[in-house]
């Protein structure tokens, strides 16, 4: 049975009250030569021990994970407590952790004002499997791009992420799965079974991280970075749904794997699935794709296709999506759509989607069918959406009368 923990302490409520901005700059989210910078300026550090002593926090921020200066144990005590005066390294307030029976949790996760605004709200996705952990990440609060069959895209567009908000979700996510090494479990963390840990990460949340490319970028850099958080850039993925523009700067310039959310085979469908398409047509996305930097058949572009019944899950549609691809080292993910309350699409027959997968398949591509995950709390693709925007009890039964008839039963 799926469960939600509301985790906000009265104290913190008080505390993010709209209209109150955020009195302290996060090191958090910061390169090296900008918190060097920053230490500098603050007149904390001198110039000549500033890089010395970034080698000190970023160890601190990225390897042990510590969110409080006081645990910063080969710091002096004064310079500790000059740190606390001038800068911050907290987490976000989560609001609610739901735990879903498949073992997937969702956080929501809420930030400080920035400047005149008031606080926001985004969700985070955990997906553990054998072997590994997935952390679906957010790039924006809502999303411009209004995908016909995406939940998330009835979300207005409110703010981009800054790189602190994007590297707080992977810490926070790391927190509450005791995921830090050489340091004690931290209190309240909830330990997975059998080693679960985050070992990959996907921008795939809310929000289209291309359209938030610098703080993207900045984060990524950072949670590769071989001296902190050091995750493989095989083991990062970006998607998106086809700002051609940067999909030629994320190989050059981030080089992280490359996802594609395309789900249809031809403009007419597409502009109407996803509607940046009638920005970058297909034809200008599958040159992007050709021409991604580092691509071969070891660092393949997965293709998202979302499978809707009778939409675009025939097998002429199979057939038109092997031709599309053709020449590209590819993975394509099949995904049973899934329901929310007030769309207009059906998931495809598991024996149609099983019929199109064997095709696919059979001419030489790879083409898991991914099995949902946390959708009895809205945690799977193209359901995540914020608390501001929470679902009425309504439409909560609503969902759950569509799944107990069967619609996008996988």
């Amino acid at each position: 049975m799926a469960f939600s923990l509301d985790l906000t302490a009265d104290s913190t409520r008080n505390a993010l009250r709209p209209g109150m901005a955020q009195e302290k700059a996060s090191l958090i989210g910061l390169t090296r030569a900008e918190m060097a910078e920053a230490l500098v300026n603050a007149g904390i550090v001198p110039e000549r021990q500033a890089k010395m002593r970034v080698q000190q926090l970023w160890h601190w921020l990225y390897v042990r994970g510590v969110s409080d200066f006081a645990h910063m144990f080969n710091i002096s005590k004064d310079l500790r407590a000059a740190l606390a005066e001038h800068f911050s390294i907290s987490r976000p307030e989560i609001v609610e952790e739901q735990i879903s029976n498949d073992g997937t949790r969702k956080w929501l996760f809420r930030f400080p004002p920035r400047g005149a605004g008031r606080p926001v709200e985004i969700e985070t996705v955990y997906i553990p499997e054998e072997g590994r952990g997935t952390l679906c990440i957010s790039s924006q609060v809502g999303c411009t791009l209004t995908c016909s069959f995406c939940h998330t895209g009835t979300q207005k567009l409110v703010r981009n992420l800054t790189a602190e908000e994007i590297l707080t979700q992977l810490l926070s996510a790391r927190d509450r799965l005791g995921d830090f090494p050489d340091r004690d479990t931290p209190a309240g963390a909830i330990v997975p079974s059998e080693g679960r840990k985050v070992s990959n990460i996907v921008m795939m949340g809310m929000g289209e991280p291309l359209y938030n490319f610098e703080a993207v970028k900045k984060a990524l850099l950072i949670a590769s970075d071989g001296d902190g958080l050091a995750l493989s850039k095989r083991r990062i993925t970006l998607s998106t749904s086809g700002v051609v523009p940067e999909i030629y700067r994320t190989g050059e310039e981030i080089g992280v794997m490359l996802a594609i959310s395309l789900h249809a085979t031809n403009d007419d469908l597409r502009d109407l699935l996803v509607p940046i398409n009638k920005k970058f047509p297909l034809k200008e996305l599958m040159k992007a794709c050709r021409e991604y930097p580092g691509l071969s058949n070891a660092r393949r572009i997965t293709f998202e296709y979302v499978m809707l019944k009778e939409v675009n899950d025939s097998l002429d549609d199979a057939k038109a999506l092997v031709k599309l691809l053709k020449g590209i080292p590819a993975k394509i993910n099949l995904i049973p759509f899934n329901p929310w309350p007030g769309s207009n699409y059906q998931c495809s027959d598991w024996e149609q989607i099983e019929k199109f997968a064997d095709y696919i398949n059979a001419a030489g591509y790879a083409s898991p069918i991914r099995t949902p995950r946390g959708r009895d709390i809205l945690a799977a693709c193209g359901q995540l959406k914020s608390e501001s925007e929470r679902l009425k009890k309504s439409e909560r039964l609503a969902l759950e009368a569509m799944m107990i008839a069967g619609h996008g039963e996988a």
